[in-house]
């Protein structure tokens, strides 16, 4: 079976968990994190799940980070690599129409959501939810507020032109964008409308994996 460390909270865990549930494969997940644990964030003083710092560990992700896999001997880490990865191995019809071009253009995605929408997310995770409240900065929210606004406006324009991010049915390219979505809108921060990536999120809503991994507040945030 296949093993999969990391933690339900995290959206590059929750990347390759959905991953999974489309590609139809079991799998385990084994509970690993430098920063979070059971009842918490290290920031706020809770132990973590720990694992991440073991020298076996570092010898399959030298980083310490997550998520990782285990397909039997082969090891890899970097969720966008394993999202390709169990796609092209296990489920290219379901995953990318079995299209290079699909794939391509899925990848390009994947790859925007780490270095356009990621960092801002991150920051507004940060300081709404995992920080103490010493360590928050209104100044940084309102910053990665706008930012990830600007980014949902180019998001709405794309399904202007497709009924996907990848073209007209649904690929590993809007896994990524998909959680980081969805973790924004359960921050309920104040939001210009977008109706087609509202609509779109609806559609996503309806997969299993995303129901299951990705839907619910509590994978998300903490707070009520």
């Amino acid at each position: 079976m296949l093993r999969v460390w990391g933690r339900p909270s995290s959206t590059n865990t929750q990347r390759v968990l959905w991953t999974l549930v489309e590609a139809e494969l079991p799998y385990e997940l084994i509970l690993a994190s430098a920063t979070t644990g059971a009842q918490g964030y290290v920031w706020q003083g809770q132990a973590p799940f720990g694992i991440v710092d073991t020298a076996a560990y570092r010898s399959m992700n030298p980083n310490g980070t997550i998520p990782t896999i285990a397909d039997g001997e082969f090891t890899l880490w970097e969720s966008n690599a394993i999202i390709a990865y169990l796609a092209r191995r296990y489920a290219p019809a379901r995953l990318f129409g079995s299209s290079e071009e699909t794939f391509a253009r899925a990848l390009q995605w994947m790859c925007w959501a780490n270095y356009s929408l990621d960092p801002p997310m991150h920051a507004l995770i940060m300081h709404l939810e995992r920080l103490s409240t010493d360590r928050r900065s209104p100044e940084t929210v309102e910053a990665s507020r706008q930012e990830v606004i600007r980014k949902l406006e180019l998001m709405e324009a794309q399904l202007e032109r497709s009924h996907y991010f990848a073209g007209g049915a649904f690929s590993i390219g809007d896994i990524p964008l998909g959680i980081s979505i969805q973790r924004f809108f359960h921050l309920r921060l104040e939001c210009p409308p977008t109706p087609r990536v509202e609509s779109w999120l609806a559609r996503l809503s309806e997969r299993e994996g995303f129901r299951k991994h990705v839907a619910p507040r509590d994978k998300h945030v903490l707070s009520a």
